[in-house]
């Protein structure tokens, strides 16, 4: 595996073996290559190399957007046991976790965030701007999130996101979002109905399957949003998430959604999940996807590993991560946590001295039982297969 560096970041390649041949996964796009492409160590040969070259798949292209992730409300109406916002787990029932401190992005942050966003961009030569709305739970602050949205209009808003746990979205706050710029929100589900409802659960008790469904499917209907749904993987669930993609598929429209699984680990809360990548956890991984996609869902497509915009560039070059009380942080899972905090919107970053202990990466704080060879083992296997399915579908 070799890296290519873009500015600071580096996207990293990959030469991973599907079930007719092989692919590749550069920083500029994926490309099929047959056995005379690759060599018996699993390495490009020097022809496929140039020729990857001067296609231009292995280069990134340069970035043109600004990528801001903010905080409208640090704090969220659900319970969920592993949430890396929580400072420990629940002692009692199960459900009511100790969190960060509560903020909420007011008029005058909202002020200072957008000031601090134009002097970045006009640093960074960027005429762009990306939102990814981002909590605790971000609805909890509807005005924030709508208001955030409306002023960035004039900044060269390309696109805006939220990260949403979908229980509090009504159809007239979907209309005011959506009309805000709101294209895209992702949900989380943590399998089948009565899973789900045992791990996704309100703080004030109950479950929450039902909820999210009833409101995606009225906000489809109301909106022309996209959902991205990500289905959180753990031992506790793993057994119904089959069950919980035909529950989906006749709940939702899959024309609207993209589906993604993603195994949960320990972020320090002491959250335990079992489940490890060994040789019958890519299968199942594996039978998912192609579920899913027969399904008509859309899955992400696999490629090279990509540099996040914020935690992969010091100081807010490409993106930042902004708290709802306009503290900063090099990277969502870190922010609203005032030990990790690098900076403020109205003075900037710290010297580098001062946050080089408190700049992490979104897969830092991830901690598995499997060594490294075990999980890109995993992933190769399981890109492979997704790979191998979309171009299979796509040809019927």
């Amino acid at each position: 595996m070799q890296t290519f560096t873009s500015i600071e970041g580096s996207h990293r390649e990959r030469v991973i073996k599907g079930r007719a041949g092989w692919w590749y996964l550069g920083a500029g796009g994926v490309a099929r290559l047959t056995a005379e492409h690759v060599n018996a160590d699993g390495t490009l040969t020097a022809l496929a190399r140039d020729f990857l070259e001067q296609s231009g798949l292995t280069h990134a292209r340069d970035y043109r957007t600004f990528a801001l992730t903010v905080l409208t409300s640090t704090a969220c109406n659900l319970g969920c046991g592993y949430c890396f916002q929580n400072t420990a787990q629940d002692s009692g029932a199960g459900y009511h976790p100790p969190r960060i401190k509560s903020a909420r992005l007011t008029s005058e942050t909202i002020t200072d965030v957008l000031a601090f966003a134009d002097r970045h961009m006009a640093a960074a030569g960027l005429d762009r701007l990306s939102i990814l709305l981002f909590g605790g739970e971000p609805l909890l602050n509807p005005r924030g999130a709508v208001e955030l949205l409306t002023r960035a209009a004039d900044r060269g808003l390309r696109s805006a996101s939220m990260i949403s746990n979908g229980t509090l979205l009504t159809v007239p706050l979907a209309r005011k979002l959506a009309a805000a710029g709101l294209n895209e929100v992702q949900v989380t589900f943590d399998g089948d109905r009565g899973t789900h409802d045992h791990i996704r659960i309100r703080r004030s008790g109950g479950g929450t399957f039902d909820t999210i469904v009833e409101a995606i499917r009225r906000a489809s209907e109301a909106t022309a949003i996209r959902w991205n749904l990500r289905v959180n993987v753990s031992h506790h669930n793993h057994q119904g998430i089959e069950r919980l993609i035909e529950q989906l598929a006749a709940a939702v429209n899959p024309n609207r959604c993209s589906l993604y699984f993603a195994r949960v680990g320990d972020v320090g809360v002491g959250y335990d999940n079992s489940l490890g990548h060994d040789r019958q956890i890519p299968e199942d991984f594996i039978g998912w996807y192609r579920a899913a996609i027969r399904a008509g869902f859309a899955v992400p497509r696999p490629g090279a590993h990509k540099p996040c915009q914020a935690c992969s560039f010091k100081n807010g070059r490409f993106g930042a991560v902004v708290s709802a009380d306009g503290t900063l942080a090099s990277c969502w899972e870190t922010a609203g946590r005032p030990e990790w905090e690098v900076g403020s919107v109205t003075e900037g970053y710290l010297p580098e001295d001062q946050t080089i202990d408190r700049w992490t990466s979104c897969e830092d704080l991830y901690q598995y039982s499997d060594d490294n060879a075990a999980l890109a083992g995993f992933r190769d296997a399981v890109d492979a297969a997704v790979l191998d399915e979309l171009t299979a579908v796509a040809r019927l």
